[in-house]
This record gives structure tokens, sequence and C-alpha cells, in this order.
């Protein structure tokens, strides 16, 4: 990771709204524990400068500490397994498919609990994820009661969605997260 993106993820969250970086040692041990390699610069950032923080995204709560869910998590969906491939490559809205829910509860029950790490929530509810395995890996996506797609997913940005680096410099820019 290069310095220039560890100081500008650094500034991004002040010292004193910061839970303490994990260190190395710690990140492994979570890793080996997950069976799962955190995607850069998400990795570095929880080694080196912050856990989690009080103030930043998600707007409501900031950013999770690793592991962490938020406290309006589905209970039934608390039961994770990260090293299982996140489920999706493009977006769904489920409350829109037709299918019968038999073929659909799986998968949407994949969302919630397979390939990635919670990084907070927002009022609605919505969660943002970082995906950690799969093809969608490094990648930010937004979940709701009524679908799951890649961040910003609008047809006139990336498709694909943006990275954790990406994420915070759209928070920082005070532009919104839907503008």
């Amino acid at each position: 990771m290069a310095a220039a993106e560890l100081r500008e993820l650094a500034e991004a969250f002040p010292e004193e709204w910061r839970e303490p970086a994990l260190g190395w040692a710690a990140v492994q041990a979570w890793e080996d524990d997950q069976g799962v390699v955190l995607p850069e610069p998400y990795r570095t950032f929880v080694a080196e400068i912050a856990a989690g923080s009080s103030q930043g995204p998600p707007e409501d709560g900031g950013l999770l500490p690793l592991g962490w869910l938020p406290a309006d998590w589905p209970e039934e969906m608390k039961e994770r397994d990260l090293l299982a491939p996140f489920p999706l490559a493009e977006a769904w809205t489920w409350e829109e498919d037709p299918g019968p829910a038999d073929t659909t509860a799986p998968l949407i029950n994949a969302i919630y609990q397979h390939g990635s790490v919670v990084l907070g929530g927002e009022d609605g509810p919505m969660y943002w994820l970082l995906v950690v395995t799969g093809p969608q890996r490094a990648r930010i996506w937004l979940l709701s009661e009524i679908g799951a797609s890649p961040y910003p997913g609008s047809a006139d940005q990336d498709a694909d969605g943006i990275g954790f680096l990406e994420w915070i410099r759209r928070w920082q820019s005070g532009l919104g997260w839907f503008d």
C-alpha cells in the first residue's frame, strides 16, 4: 500500500474517534481464524490506523470494528462464513424477483452471511459490506431489506463498484452517498 494512501486514510479519521489499530499479529490471527485475507487497503487500515471509528462512514454509528455487526443486523443472519464466496456479481433486487421463495431465500441468506465484512449500517436498514471472497473481492456493496448492489452501482458510474479507499474518499467529499 502506498504511503500517500495510508496517510490519506489516517487523515480521514481523527485520532480521538478511532478504535485502536489491531496490529499485524492480531489481523493475521483474525484472518487465520476466518480463513480469508482482508483486501487492501482495508487490511493495512485496521492493522495500522484504526480497527473502527465512531465518526465516519457509515454515518449511523461510524465504521464498525473488524468482525462486528450492526445492532440491527438480522438475528438469524449472525452466523457468518467469510470463506464462502460472496454470491453476487451484479445488483439484485429480490423484492422484484418473481422467483419462488425456496430459490430466493437461500441466496438472500448467503448475501448476508457469506464472503463479506460488515463496515456498518445506515437507516433503512441498509448495510455497507466489503467483499472479502469471490469475484467481487475488495468491492463495497450496499445491502438493504429489498436487495443488494455494488456501490455506487448507478449507470453513470463504475458499474462494478468501488473499493474501500474510494468509498472513504466519497464520504470525505461530503457529496452524500446517492448524489
